[in-house]
């Protein structure tokens, strides 16, 4: 467990020496552009970040940045240097069909000589209706403003997705992830860092390991799992799947059905408009729920205290101190909030 924590750590530096490389190096090492019937971008890299954008041109221009990936003689790396470096590597430009491919690999994979290696990135224009299927070992990965199916894995950078519309398809193990604005299927997936989602539309999983949740402005089939961190959200419609193993869960103006869950810590919802279903519960904390009472309710509330501000109109059931188990106002929509060693506060 020890030496993957390690392997993390150090796929996370590698990422930010890409990042660093690739921000300080405006101007493009190379640029190459093609025209035709295109509709595919594969761009796979070992040592650098890639960035995809829509544009509304036709064409498709690669823009290919080089730094050296070390801190010994970055700044002072003379183009003779880069060149002879360069040699190292295995460069592809080309289309191939509807395809366009962009890849840079060294041609040694055993060669060892981290001094010697290099941060090879592409940044990509293409029109906005394009498949990709992007891959790094060691750089982050932003795409933007395109239609259509993206695939796209890193192992040592962060991601940044917008305005995507199509199935989305993302993985990083040592980054956070930024996404917004896109819509239908949307599933990514991190082992190391935080998630924060905004204004997205359809069938959505996040999932990560180690960090926090925030969701914003969401609509659909949502699932959202972190095994380290806290889950924020706000303005939640459709039906929310969210649990965590290390953190609290509050969530406000929510209008649809939910289940949440956490082993250490406290949940709290403010419902706007019920759903089919609410299901909550913790292991290590409290629940506190504000929602609309007016409906037919089945209730099944546990706690260590039950406390509900609310006339409990048209109920038959049993309300103790610790327990209320009974319909309202004729039953209909299953409630059930359980908090194992804390209080349950409704209302």
């Amino acid at each position: 467990m020890k030496n993957k924590a390690v392997l993390v750590l150090l796929l996370a530096l590698v990422a930010t020496f890409a990042a660093y490389a690739q921000s300080n190096k405006e101007t493009p090492y190379s640029t190459k552009t093609f025209s035709g019937s295109l509709s595919n971008l594969r761009v796979e890299t070992s040592g650098g970040s890639i960035a995809v954008e829509g544009t509304n041109s036709n064409g498709v221009k690669v823009d290919m940045y080089v730094q050296a990936n070390n801190w010994n003689g970055r700044d002072n790396l003379s183009q003779a240097e880069l060149e002879d470096r360069l040699k190292e590597y295995e460069i592809d430009i080309r289309t191939e069909g509807s395809t366009v491919i962009a890849t840079a690999k060294r041609r040694n994979r055993d060669n060892n000589d981290w001094k010697r290696g290099l941060s090879i990135g592409f940044k990509v224009y293409t029109p906005r209706t394009m498949q990709t299927n992007l891959r790094t070992s060691g750089g982050s990965i932003r795409i933007a403003s395109l239609t259509g199916e993206q695939n796209f894995t890193t192992s040592g950078g962060s991601i940044k997705v917008h305005d995507l519309d199509g199935v989305v398809r993302g993985r990083t193990s040592g980054g956070s992830i930024e996404v917004d604005k896109c819509t239908k299927d949307v599933e990514l997936t991190t082992s190391g860092g935080s998630i924060r989602a905004n204004d997205l539309n359809g069938k959505i999983a996040l999932k990560t390991s180690g960090g926090s949740i925030t969701l914003n402005n969401l609509d659909g089939d949502i699932e959202a799992m972190t095994s380290g961190g806290s889950i924020k959200g706000d303005a939640i419609k459709g039906a929310l799947n969210t649990s965590t193993s290390g953190g609290s869960i509050r969530l406000a103006k929510v209008a649809g059905s939910l289940r949440a869950s956490t082993s250490a810590g406290a949940i709290e919802v403010d419902f706007d408009r019920l759903g089919d279903y609410v299901t909550l519960s913790t292991s290590a904390g409290s629940v506190r729920v504000h929602m609309p009472m007016d409906k037919g309710l089945d209730l099944d509330l546990r706690g260590n205290k039950v406390n509900i501000n609310s006339p409990l109109k048209n109920f038959n059931g049993r309300a103790d101190k610790d327990r209320v188990q009974g319909s309202m106002n004729g039953g209909g929509i299953p409630v059930k909030l359980t908090a194992n060693s804390g209080s349950v506060y409704v209302n």
